[in-house]
């Protein structure tokens, strides 16, 4: 196992939270607060979030009569993007997508079940493994083989699914394996009474609409800046996710039972991790209070042989957009071995 802080330099563990958040809980906690009078306090009232449909930009397949979306772009070796909890394909989009596009990559950024353009694969979907299978499915359909699969946060999970499934004969191979500030490991504790409320029933048909109808502009660019603390927000990233999009009651309760299930079935992956036989790049921020560090990179690298795990100092969340040239260079280093 390898490990290095990206500055030569050494580095200390820190303490850090224990717990899987998401843009869209974060953004829908703000809505409990009191009224936003803008962000000096005593102005005119934020504006309200855009929350049309637009139409899916990318390219569509059929698996078992569900519809699958993903952005395509590039020519090259292929990388499957998987992104984390409540977001979509174009947290890639806005900027690690192009860069791979431009260094020749062919990349497939899916939105996974349930979020994004993705159809829903109900309680099944609660399963890392089984929402691979159902995007490994998506992928042979856009001629995707031996792809590079890179996941996110909650997206680790299922990248690791992923090559699970592939070194187990129950998916196609894959060539290698990318975790940024992937969830791919046991922690102590729940993941918070959101996603514990969120996840029932009455919770996401019932407490989503009224709480995320509260959320205004200023609130949902706070709520991001926390998933990217310490880093700045990049400009014009809100509008390119479409935040208000993503605040749909109907993909915010299905991003709260993936959530809420996460734990169970990593416990269930974990012992399996270690039979493996494949590159794995693990890229982490220090300053990560969304995914710690020691919990989930730190164990990751220990439990994989030979995995390669690439340590940024004073970086959070959000490394595909703060250090985007250490995401690059990771993917790289599987290509090539």
């Amino acid at each position: 196992m390898e490990q290095h802080d990206g500055t030569g330099r050494a580095w200390t563990r820190r303490g850090f939270g224990k717990r899987i958040l998401s843009v869209g809980a974060v953004t829908a906690a703000a809505a409990c607060a009191a009224p936003d009078r803008g962000a000096d306090g005593a102005g005119a009232e934020s504006p309200p979030l855009d929350r049309s449909l637009p139409p899916p930009p990318g390219h569509m397949a059929l698996v078992n009569n569900l519809e699958v979306h993903a952005d395509i772009r590039g020519r090259g070796r292929d990388v499957v993007l998987l992104h984390g909890a409540g977001g979509n394909a174009r947290d890639f989009t806005f900027q690690l997508a192009p860069l791979l596009a431009e260094r020749g990559y062919r990349v497939i950024s899916f939105d996974r079940p349930g979020l994004g353009w993705s159809q829903s694969l109900g309680d099944a979907g609660i399963d890392p493994r089984v929402q691979a299978r159902h995007l490994e499915q998506a992928a042979v359909q856009f001629g995707v083989r031996r792809p590079i699969v890179l996941g996110h946060s909650y997206g680790g999970a299922v990248a690791m699914a992923w090559a699970l499934n592939a070194q187990e004969g129950v998916s196609a191979p894959v060539s290698g394996l990318v975790s940024v500030a992937g969830a791919t490991n046991t922690w102590p504790g729940g993941v918070g009474l959101w996603y514990d409320l969120v996840s029932t029933r009455f919770g996401g048909r019932v407490v989503a609409p009224v709480l995320t109808g509260l959320v205004n502009r200023d609130r949902a660019q706070r709520a991001v800046a926390s998933v990217f603390a310490p880093n700045p927000v990049p400009e014009g990233y809100l509008d390119h996710i479409g935040i208000g999009f993503s605040l749909d009651p109907d993909r915010l309760m299905v991003n709260a039972r993936q959530v809420a299930g996460l734990k169970t079935h990593v416990r269930a992956m974990e012992p399996r991790y270690g039979g493996l036989r494949m590159p794995l790049a693990i890229v982490f921020g220090t300053r990560d209070t969304t995914v710690p560090l020691d919990v989930h990179g730190e164990r990751l690298a220990q439990q994989v042989p030979g995995a390669h795990l690439e340590v940024l100092a004073d970086v959070g969340h959000m490394p595909h957009h703060t250090r985007p040239d250490a995401i690059l260079a990771a993917i790289d280093r599987v290509r090539n071995g």
